[in-house]
C-alpha cells in the first residue's frame, strides 16, 4: 500500500516546470536538525571528535560540493589542498563515480568527507521504493570499493525528501544533509557573482552549496575561501559541523 500511495502523492504528480520553481527556491520543507542543536545533544563534556576544531567555540562553516566528480574537481582539490580547507564532497553514480575513479580516492585520502548524491539525480520523492534504494546503495557500494569507508551522508536531489526517504535513508545507514547558503552556480558562469551570492548568504554553522561540475564554480573557490577566512570562519567538513554529536541516520541536517 505504501508503495501506491507514493506513486499516486500529489507531489509525485506536479509537472516538472514547477520542480524548477521550487529548487531555486532553496530546501525542502521537512523537519531538520541544526547542527548547533546535533553539537548540543551530545553528552556533556564529550570532545570535539575531529583534531582541533571545536565548532562550539570556532565560527565554523562547511564547504560542500554536489554532483560531481568531474574534470573540475582536480583543480578544485588542488585548491582546497593549497588552501587547507576541508569539503563535503556528495558525489553522482553514473557518470561521474564511474569515470573519475580516482579523483573519488583522492578526495578521500586528502581527508575530504566523501558522501552520496544518489547513482543518478532521480528526485527520490517520485520514485518507488525499491528505486530509491537503489539510488542510495549503488553510490554507497562504488565508494566503499574505492576508499574503504561507506558513506554515512547523503543529499537528496534537488533537496527533495519526505518521510519515506528517511525511513530508507535510515535502513541504509544514512543521515540527510540539505544547506543554508546557494550561489545558484547552475543558473550562471560569473565567478564574481557565484563569489558575491555565497557570501552575502554566510553565517555561522553555514552548510554552502557548489557545483564543481560548472565552469565558473571552481575559479570563485578561492576568493570565497579568502573571505571568509577574513571574516573570521573555520571552514570543516559536515561531521566536523556537527561534533560531538553525531549524524544519525534517517534524520535530515540543515542550518
Amino acid at each position: 500500500m505504501r508503495e501506491r500511495a507514493r506513486r499516486l502523492r500529489p507531489a509525485a504528480l506536479a509537472s516538472a516546470a514547477l520542480g524548477l520553481a521550487i529548487t531555486l527556491s532553496g530546501c525542502a520543507r521537512v523537519d531538520t536538525t541544526a547542527p548547533s542543536a546535533a553539537r548540543a545533544a551530545a553528552a556533556h563534556g564529550a570532545p570535539a571528535r575531529f583534531g582541533t576544531v571545536d565548532c562550539r567555540e570556532a565560527k565554523c562553516i562547511a564547504l560542500t560540493f554536489d554532483a560531481g566528480p568531474s574534470e573540475n574537481s582536480a583543480r578544485l582539490l588542488d585548491i582546497l589542498k593549497r588552501k587547507k580547507v576541508p569539503a563535503t564532497f556528495f558525489l553522482l553514480g553514473k557518470n561521474h563515480i564511474e569515470k573519475y575513479p580516482q579523483l573519488v580516492r583522492r578526495m578521500a585520502a586528502e581527508g575530504h568527507e566523501v558522501a552520496s548524491h544518489t547513482w543518478d539525480h532521480k528526485i527520490l520523492t517520485r520514485i518507488p521504493d525499491a528505486q530509491i534504494r537503489e539510488e542510495l546503495k549503488r553510490p554507497d557500494d562504488a565508494i566503499e570499493r574505492l576508499t574503504g569507508r561507506r558513506p554515512t551522508l547523503m543529499r537528496p536531489p534537488q533537496g527533495r525528501t519526505d518521510s519515506d526517504v528517511h525511513e530508507i535513508a535510515k535502513e541504509e545507514g544514512l543521515a540527510e544533509v540539505l544547506w543554508s547558503v546557494t550561489a545558484k552556480d547552475y543558473t550562471t558562469e560569473d565567478s564574481a557573482l557565484i563569489t558575491k551570492r555565497v557570501l552575502d548568504q554566510a553565517s555561522r554553522d553555514g552548510i554552502i552549496l557548489l557545483h564543481d561540475i560548472y565552469r565558473g564554480t571552481v575559479p570563485a573557490v578561492p576568493g570565497i575561501i579568502d573571505a571568509l577566512k577574513a571574516r573570521g570562519y573555520v571552514f570543516v567538513t559536515v561531521p566536523q559541523l556537527l561534533a560531538p554529536g553525531k549524524a544519525e541516520p534517517g534524520k535530515v541536517y540543515r542550518p
